[in-house]
């Protein structure tokens, strides 16, 4: 069985992302269901994969990265309304049988992920 997990760095600092409020919600069509939620260690991961063993399966998922929150809170000045306050990243699985790690590279302006494993 796979695994889902997930990091955010800091690009703006050049840190791990530390305190970052994360959630992962299963999409089936018009229906959202929140799985987990979760706040970012000082190593900017979170402690456990937010999908593993049965939780794990094919479909359609989001990760909902709290990063205008993290940045206010981090003492960083952002614009208000922030550029940047929730972002979203609606991905596929699409093998239950491999690993899916989705990072988050973060500035208060800018992002960027990809598929890790």
């Amino acid at each position: 069985m796979g695994r889902l997990t997930t990091h955010v760095l800091d690009v703006a600092s050049g840190k791990p992302a530390s305190g970052m409020k994360v959630t992962l919600q299963q999409i089936d069509g018009d229906i959202r269901r929140e799985v987990c939620e979760i706040t970012t260690n000082a190593d900017g991961r979170a402690d456990e994969p937010l999908l593993d063993g049965d939780t794990f399966r094919v479909g359609v998922w989001e990760l909902a990265f709290n990063v205008a929150d993290y940045f206010v809170a981090t003492g960083v000045a952002i614009s208000s309304p922030p550029f940047l306050d929730v972002v979203r990243i609606c991905f596929g699985i699409s093998a239950d049988d491999e690993n899916y790690h989705v990072p988050l590279l973060v500035t208060p302006w800018s992002y960027s992920t990809y598929r890790g494993s």
